[in-house]
């Protein structure tokens, strides 16, 4: 059963072809979580908006004018949803180009149906399992202000709009500052360690980062280890 046992939770799955839609439908279901399947991308914002989703699976192909990468360009621009993925397996730019516009985690096609329900769990044990021990901390980094209970950030008193997983990142940094931090510690971290990925994937949210917060933000690369948030 899902983690959300009282109440299934709902998922938006956004993906044209049927025979995938199906089975991610099948899987979800015997995982106990609730989906609404989409086949192009209106009717997928249609859906976030309506149903209000605790996450959306996102094929960045869809057809038509409005693709994966527009849908989730849209939700994020009012949405914090957890939002993964599903993208060819050779393109790479795809994957990084998802990651930059707010996408939590990706999955690449052929994929097994157990791994992408393994990857809902993790996403949703992460966003909305029990709260951590340093929920209610705050950091202040010159310019920058975390608050972790509100999962919010402020440059110069002004809010900045993270994705789910880069505050999730930001967050651990801050946690470990004044610390180098190697990309697999980062990954086990911040995405939790049953994330199984690209390592790239810090190095795409650690570039959001440093564009959303600018000189704000401290961060620094270590050359041959990863990051250190001074």
């Amino acid at each position: 059963m899902a983690d959300h046992a009282s109440k299934p939770a709902p998922i938006v799955v956004a993906e044209d072809d049927p025979n995938i839609a199906d089975l991610l439908d099948l899987y979800l279901r015997q995982a106990g979580y609730r989906p609404f399947l989409a086949g192009d991308g209106p009717r997928a914002l249609e859906l976030i908006s309506s149903e209000r989703p605790k996450l959306v699976i996102l094929d960045i192909g869809l057809p038509g004018e409005l693709d994966g990468f527009g849908v989730c360009r849209q939700v994020r621009e009012t949405n914090d949803v957890p939002i993964l993925i599903l993208t060819a397996r050779d393109d790479e730019i795809d994957r990084v180009l998802g990651l930059e516009l707010g996408a939590d985690d990706y999955v690449t096609k052929p994929f097994s149906p157990r791994e992408v329900v393994a990857r809902v769990k993790a996403i949703l044990r992460r966003t909305e399992g029990p709260g951590r021990v340093d929920d209610t901390d705050s950091y202040e980094l010159g310019s920058v202000r975390v608050d972790a209970s509100s999962r919010t950030v402020t440059l110069e008193g002004e809010p900045v709009a993270l994705a789910g997983q880069e505050f999730e990142l930001l967050r651990y940094l801050c946690e470990n500052r004044g610390l180098a931090l190697s990309r697999r510690q980062l990954l086990d971290g911040a995405w939790g360690a049953d994330w199984v990925g690209d390592d790239r994937t810090v190095d795409v949210h650690i570039r959001q980062l440093r564009k959303k917060l600018g000189d704000g933000l401290s961060l620094s690369t270590v050359w041959g280890v990863g990051y250190r948030l001074d």
